[in-house]
């Protein structure tokens, strides 16, 4: 298990920016970044391989979110452009640190953020 430390939550007006940031205490293979809102189940935002670089964004995501990584710094980046107030929800920070061969959307997190709010109005 690592330490994760999130950051860059906060309030943003439809069609703006946020970038969240997720630091892990150790080495991680796979990081992920989940959302949940009020009254909905948690999903999967986006996740991404360390070593291949490889991603997966949910659908909605899809062109809006961008997911990258500093291994040096053992960091991963959420960029969310375009927002909308759909996007409002609690973001989580996840990381696997065993190697898995499955798809990126199976991945089986360990490791949990704290949880940072993006609050985004209309």
């Amino acid at each position: 298990q690592v330490q994760l430390v999130e950051s860059g939550g906060g309030l943003v007006q439809a069609g703006g920016s946020l970038r969240l940031s997720c630091a892990a205490s150790g080495r991680t293979f796979r990081m992920g970044w989940f959302r949940q809102a009020p009254g909905k189940e948690r999903e999967l935002v986006a996740a991404i391989a360390l070593i291949t670089g490889s991603t997966y964004y949910a659908d909605s995501m899809k062109g809006r979110f961008t997911i990258s990584r500093d291994n040096a710094k053992n960091t991963v980046y959420l960029q969310m452009n375009s927002l909308k107030p759909d996007d409002t929800a609690v973001y989580s920070c996840a990381a696997s640190t065993t190697r898995s061969y499955k798809e990126l959307a199976q991945t089986r997190f360990g490791s949990w953020g704290q949880g940072t709010q993006v609050a985004v109005s209309s």
